[in-house]
């Protein structure tokens, strides 16, 4: 019967199929923009990044978003302990928040696709907690992650069957 009830989720739920699509989406874009960077790479570390290391780097993007969008509480509550503890490691903190995110929003083209997972995500979370489905953050973030992957995994294998045909 549990087994029902989460075939059945993503129908009680239509965020999460939005969440599937937004990410299925993004696995077609990277499909088709990771051939078009690695013939614009200029040297072998940039070549690095763009080949072999690009689906995993975008992946594990992916699940950060997922993580922070669906466990938010969690995240800070833990990040304004580590903050308390004193003064120079609140500068740290803050520093490294600051650069990250900095560095971050100066390739726009990555915020863009954050952004719009971010607001899927949530958009899946709160059509959750309408639907009083709430299991333990952790679990949540997990399987929310999952889903997100299974997006990806569906447009990247949608561009290699439809091949020639994106262009």
């Amino acid at each position: 019967m549990k087994a029902l009830t989460l075939l059945l989720l993503p129908l009680r739920a239509p965020m999460l199929l939005v969440l599937l699509l937004v990410s299925a989406y993004m696995g077609l874009h990277w499909a088709d923009v990771d051939p078009e960077l690695i013939r614009h790479a200029e040297s072998a570390s940039v070549r690095v990044l763009t080949g072999p290391l690009f689906w995993p780097l975008q992946c594990l993007q992916a699940v950060l978003v997922v993580m922070v969008c669906t466990m938010p509480d969690l995240l800070l509550r833990e990040l304004s302990l580590l903050m308390a503890s004193s003064k120079a490691l609140t500068l740290v903190v803050t520093l490294l928040a600051v650069i990250t995110g900095g560095l971050y929003l100066l390739h726009l083209a990555v915020f863009a696709e954050v952004l719009v997972l971010a607001s899927a995500t949530l958009l899946a979370r709160l059509d959750l907690l309408r639907l009083r489905v709430g299991p333990a953050p952790v679990r949540t973030a997990a399987g929310l992650a999952v889903w997100v992957l299974i997006g990806i995994a569906i447009g990247h294998s949608l561009h290699a069957s439809l091949g020639g045909y994106i262009n």
